[in-house]
C-alpha cells in the first residue's frame, strides 16, 4: 500500500530554525519513569541505589497504599555509604540478596542509578554484571541511570529500554517491535490492529515479562511510540535493526499515519487497511469533534518537560483547530519527531531546552490561552492568569491510538470548559 499523505517539508517546521536555551532548568527528575515501568513489567524490580529524598520521591508520586507490594524500592546510601566509610558494593549484594530471598517472583532486576550513586561513583553496571553470575539463570540483572543530575522526566524509560536492547536475543526472523511502554489496554488495542492487517509476527518493548523480550536482527523492523526513545532508537539501530520513521499515534491522523507507515513496510493492502482502520478512525474522529468546540482557535504554549511536546503540538494544530505559540521540549530528536514536524504549519517557536526565567517572559508576552508545563510551574502562571495542563497527566494517562483521542483533547479542552464555567459563575 501507499503511504498516507504528508504535507510537504516546505510547509512544515521541520526546517524551522530552533531556539537552544541552556540556562536553567525546570523538570521532573528521570526515576519518575519507574511508576509506569514497574506496573508494565509484572515479573521485575525496580531497586534506586539512592538517598531517603528518592524513597520519598517515589513514593509520594506512585501514591502506593501501606498494605500494597509494588515492585520498586530504594536501597538507602547512609552518611557512612556517601563519605566512603562502607563498602557499598557488600551492602548492596546483602540487600539484593535479601530482596530476592522475600520475593521469589522477581525474574529480572534492575539496578538504578540516583543523584547520590552518581555522585560516589558507585560502579552499578560491575555490580549488576557481579550479582547476574550470582543469581543466574533465576534473576537477570541490569543496571541504568534515573539520575537528576544525567536525565529529565521520561529519560528514565529511555535509559531503561536501551540497558535491555544488548541482553536481547539474536533472531533473522522478519518481525515488528513496537518501543514504547504502553498500558496493557492500549498495548492489546494496538496489537489486535496490527494482526487485522495481517502483521503477526509483533513483539512489544518493554516486554510484560522478561521470557517475552523481543529478540533482534537484521531483518527486525521497530515502531517507537513515544517520540523520547532517543538512546533506545539508537541501540536498536547498532543491533541491526531499522526504524520506521512515521508521525506519533496520538490522534485519529497520527496513529493512521502510523499505521500506514506499518503497512506499507509489510505490504498491506489498501482495501485491507481501509476495510480495518474505517471504523475505529471515524470513532476517534467523532470523539475528537466534541472537543474540538472548545479548542479550534484557542492558542498553546509548551514548557520542555515529556519530550512529548511536539507530537502533542501536532494533534493539537491538526485536529483540533489550536494554534501553536511555541513548542519547547528538553531535547528534539527530529529523526523521531521529524514527521510530526512535517504536519505543523510553520509559526510556532520551535525551542530545545530551556532558560526558565527568559520562557517564562515569552509565555507571559504571549498570553496563550492554554500552557502546558510542569508541576512546578502551574500555580504561578494560575496566578498569571493562564490556564495550565500539567504535562506529567500526558504520561500517565492512556492517550495513545484511536480510542483514547478523544480521551487526550479532553486533557487539553477541560482546563479551557473550567475556566469558562469559573468565569460564568463569578459574572452571575
Amino acid at each position: 500500500m501507499k503511504d498516507a499523505p504528508n504535507i510537504p517539508l516546505s510547509t512544515g517546521c521541520r526546517d524551522t530554525p530552533v531556539l537552544r536555551e541552556r540556562g536553567q532548568r525546570e523538570v521532573f527528575c528521570g526515576l519518575t519513569g519507574i511508576i509506569w515501568l514497574h506496573r508494565k513489567m509484572q515479573d521485575a524490580f525496580f531497586l534506586v541505589v539512592g538517598s531517603r529524598t528518592c524513597a520519598h520521591l517515589l513514593q509520594s508520586a506512585a501514591g502506593v497504599m501501606i498494605f500494597a507490594e509494588p515492585r520498586f524500592g530504594t536501597a538507602i546510601l547512609e552518611e557512612k555509604d556517601l563519605a566512603g566509610l562502607a563498602d557499598a558494593h557488600e551492602e548492596l549484594d546483602r540487600e539484593v540478596a535479601r530482596l530476592l530471598s522475600r520475593r521469589p517472583d522477581i525474574r529480572q532486576l534492575f539496578l538504578v542509578g540516583s543523584c547520590p550513586s552518581e555522585v560516589i561513583k558507585l560502579d552499578l553496571a560491575r555490580a549488576a554484571e557481579r550479582l547476574t553470575r550470582v543469581h543466574a539463570p533465576q534473576v537477570r540483572v541490569v543496571n541504568f541511570s534515573g539520575s537528576g543530575i544525567e536525565t529529565t522526566f521520561t529519560q528514565g524509560e529511555d535509559a531503561c529500554l536501551a540497558a535491555q536492547v544488548p541482553i536481547m536475543g539474536d533472531t533473522d526472523a522478519r518481525e515488528l517491535v513496537v518501543g514504547g511502554a504502553l498500558p496493557d489496554v492500549v498495548e492489546d488495542q494496538a496489537k489486535a490492529l496490527l494482526n487485522d492487517l495481517g502483521i503477526d509476527k509483533v513483539s512489544f518493548f518493554p516486554s510484560r515479562t522478561a521470557d517475552a523480550l523481543p529478540e533482534i536482527g537484521p531483518n527486525t523492523v521497530f515502531a517507537l511510540t513515544q517520540p523520547f526513545l532517543g538512546d533506545t532508537h539508537a541501540a536498536l539501530t547498532r543491533r541491526g535493526a531499522r526504524h520506521i520513521s512515521a508521525p506519533f499515534p496520538f490522534g485519529e491522523v497520527g496513529t493512521t499515519q502510523w499505521l500506514a507507515a506499518v503497512a506499507a513496510e509489510f505490504g498491506v493492502d489498501q482495501d485491507l487497511f481501509d476495510r480495518v482502520t474505517a471504523a475505529p478512525r471515524a470513532r476517534a474522529q467523532k470523539a475528537i469533534a466534541a472537543h474540538r468546540e472548545t479548542l479550534a482557535g484557542k492558542s498553546v504554549f509548551f514548557f520542555p518537560d515529556s519530550q512529548l511536546e511536539v507530537p502533542l503540538a501536532r494533534f493539537l494544530v491538526t485536529e483540533c483547530g489550536m494554534d501553536a505559540l511555541e513548542i519547547g521540549t528538553p531535547y528534539l530528536h527530529k529523526a523521531l519527531c521529524g514527521p510530526d514536524l512535517d504536519l505543523i504549519p510553520q509559526g510556532p517557536i520551535i525551542s530545545e531546552g530551556q532558560d526558565v526565567d527568559k520562557q517564562l517572559d515569552r509565555a507571559l508576552s504571549a498570553n496563550p490561552d492554554l500552557t502546558v508545563c510542569g508541576l512546578g510551574l502551574a500555580n504561578p502562571l494560575e496566578a498569571q492568569n493562564l490556564r495550565t495542563k500539567w504535562a506529567i497527566e500526558l504520561v500517565f494517562t492512556p492517550v495513545h491510538f484511536y480510542e483514547q483521542a478523544g480521551d487526550l483533547a479532553g486533557l487539553f479542552s477541560r482546563p479551557l470548559r473550567r475556566s469558562e464555567m469559573l468565569h460564568f459563575e463569578a459574572a452571575e
